[in-house]
């Protein structure tokens, strides 16, 4: 090969290695969390509808195990926050609390391909807040329809309204972050196995490729 067509070959650029995007302790807590979800939602459901009650049987058995599961609703990301295994589900919390001018823009859809996205979009951020504030509320509420006892009768009522519109909500919300998963192979892959390939990061979450590797997340086109 002669000088000139040395130079003019173009040079491969080696494969990037895959990303870390959540570590064992956060897809414990996401798998336990969701797996508590699935029981209160179906134990709920059957318990409100009637004939769906009557068909699945032992009302008193799938109530103490609706009221058992809501409550442990936290206990997964409460052990997984403290400790030195929950330095990472700590840092993406804090992600999930901060909202930038990109997070903004991108909402709207016509600049939605300008946003310099951090690890999670506006979306994922705001689904996060809501399923964490339904948890509070659907305890709360769940607590007052299981030892009604101190609390007056429009208590009762009201935590009963609240308690199935949050779980209209919930069924919804779940729903939805579920169908928004099975549409991206390679997301769905990294809360399963823990990593995701690097030229997803570069298109889909830029800021946060450059967070982690430190480099310009335009440097390589993205396929």
């Amino acid at each position: 090969m002669t000088a000139v067509q040395a130079r003019s070959t173009p040079r491969l650029q080696p494969p990037e290695p895959d990303l870390l995007r959540f570590d064992r302790t956060e897809r414990l807590v996401h798998w336990t969390t969701a797996m508590l979800f699935l029981t209160v939602l179906f134990t709920g459901a059957s318990l409100y509808a009637g004939p769906v009650s009557q068909l699945v049987g032992r009302r008193d058995l799938v109530r103490s195990v609706h009221v058992i599961a809501g409550l442990c609703l936290p206990l997964p990301f409460l052990l997984g926050v403290v400790g030195r295994w929950g330095r990472r589900l700590r840092s993406d919390v804090e992600r999930l609390n901060r909202w930038s001018i990109d997070d903004r823009r991108w909402w709207r859809r016509a600049k939605r391909s300008d946003a310099q996205l951090g690890k999670f979009n506006p979306g994922q951020k705001l689904n996060a807040t809501f399923i964490a504030a339904a948890v509070v509320v659907m305890i709360a509420s769940g607590s007052m329809m299981k030892w009604f006892e101190p609390f007056p009768d429009s208590w009762r009522t009201g935590a009963t309204f609240v308690h199935d519109w949050f779980a209209l909500g919930l069924w919804l919300a779940i729903g939805g972050h579920v169908w928004f998963a099975l549409r991206d192979a390679d997301a769905l892959r990294a809360m399963l196995h823990g990593t995701i390939p690097a030229r997803w990061a570069r298109a889909h979450r830029p800021r946060w490729y450059e967070e982690e590797t430190g480099n310009p997340a335009n440097r390589l086109k993205n396929p």
